[in-house]
């Protein structure tokens, strides 16, 4: 009856942490353009890789449901599905070390890693889809480990769930082929599994293409050239996107960093399998993600961080690190980290010329500490006309039909300067 209390407890400490931290104001990025969504309450019907159909129509659905609104509802899913995945990723570790102390530390660790951090305290589909994707990582973890059979269905059902809020999850397919293959004599679990996984992957074209977009309309981003971008790299901006991977690697996982690398080594001797699955679902994100020509392409890394986390969780169990349950509180002090990131960055004279030059969104408060309360808002910086050394079309429009929304709704431009 209470073998999954810590998974509650830790839940409801996430909940708290990341409702303190969350933001005040609206913040940059493509925050607005999902609020103003939300807020307008009409449900996506296609499926393109910036719509996120599924984040928005769930946020809309709860918006429906609890009278919220859309700032609110937004906040509540994000933080909620954030709490959510620490947990299962704390179940998830479980599931594979049989060890409480290990399992609570690797969710610490990863639900204080800074990607997921500040996905967790602004508006973004990432903390929901990484709570579908946990939940595909655990069903083959527990069909690994305990062998119940259910979960080979499950894993390709939450995987095609997945797709329909970010089609970066494509990179894992490899992961669940490999894994179905491991188990295609469980025929019985396995081609349902594939089968519900292609059903779900095909909607998306289906749905699409009834509404008179193109057959690879659930993969393009409307005119953006970012996949084109890509592969017209130099050979040094290559190794300083792979030297940059590195850089993110350390800033969220810190000396655990260390345990991740041990757990896969030890991973690879002990269950080649289990090794194999997650190492082609590994290999496949950070390798897109490193080389994705965006400017926010950290938050790509989020599924494989997931996979790093567990690695971490494996590579604590190891019995020649056992002394270190005494030091295990030592996670605690992950915030520290970056708040002692954040001030030596000041001690700088590039930190400060950084700072000055990104001051209009935040600074180096933007960049290196992931709470985001009292942060500086989108739409004050729109309404004051200020203007930003970055390019933001997207985002000026998507605040411009968000102040045109609640300025019909009655807000006064003072009161939306406060949103």
């Amino acid at each position: 009856m209470f073998k999954n209390l810590y998974a509650v407890f830790i839940f409801f400490i996430f909940i708290a942490i990341y409702y303190a931290g969350s933001f005040t104001r609206i913040p940059f990025a493509d925050c607005v353009g999902f609020v103003h969504s939300v807020e307008l309450g009409e449900y996506k019907t296609v499926a393109t890789a910036i719509t996120h159909i599924l984040y928005v129509n769930t946020a809309i659905l709860l918006k429906n449901i609890t009278g919220l609104d859309g700032i609110a509802t937004s906040r509540l899913l994000i933080i909620g599905s954030a709490a959510a995945t620490v947990s299962v990723i704390y179940l998830t570790v479980k599931s594979i070390t049989k060890k409480d102390w290990v399992s609570i530390t690797a969710a610490f660790v990863f639900g204080f890693s800074f990607s997921f951090w500040r996905n967790a305290e602004i508006v973004e589909v990432y903390t929901y889809n990484c709570l579908w994707l946990s939940l595909f990582f655990f069903s083959m973890v527990k069909t690994f480990t305990e062998h119940k059979k259910n979960y080979i269905i499950l894993s390709g059902l939450f995987l095609g769930i997945s797709l329909w809020l970010h089609i970066q999850n494509i990179l894992l397919i490899p992961a669940l082929l490999v894994f179905l293959y491991y188990f295609k004599d469980e025929k019985k679990y396995a081609y349902p599994s594939l089968i519900i996984f292609v059903v779900l992957f095909l909607l998306l074209t289906v749905v699409n293409v009834s509404q008179g977009l193109s057959f690879n309309s659930p993969y393009t981003s409307e005119g953006e050239d970012w996949i084109q971008n890509t592969f017209k790299k130099t050979p040094t901006q290559y190794l300083i996107d792979f030297v940059q991977s590195f850089a993110y690697l350390i800033y969220n996982f810190n000396i655990f960093v260390f345990f991740g690398i041990m757990g896969m080594i030890a991973l690879y001797k002990s269950d080649k399998k289990m090794f194999f699955v997650f190492f082609a679902g590994a290999f496949c994100v950070y390798g897109f993600s490193t080389f994705y020509a965006v400017s926010d392409n950290y938050v790509f890394f989020l599924p494989f961080n997931m996979i790093f986390a567990l690695s971490i969780g494996y590579g604590l169990s190891l019995p020649k690190y056992v002394t270190l349950k005494k030091f295990s509180w030592a996670c605690l002090l992950i915030p520290l980290f970056y708040f002692v990131s954040y001030k030596a960055a000041f001690l700088t004279e590039k930190g400060r010329n950084f700072h000055a030059a990104k001051e209009y969104k935040g600074g180096l408060n933007y960049y290196l500490v992931p709470w985001m309360n009292n942060n500086v808002g989108i739409l004050e910086f729109i309404i004051d006309k200020k203007k930003s050394p970055d390019p933001m079309r997207w985002m000026i429009n998507g605040a411009n039909d968000y102040i045109k929304l609640l300025k019909s709704k009655g807000y006064s431009e003072e009161e939306i300067k406060k949103l």
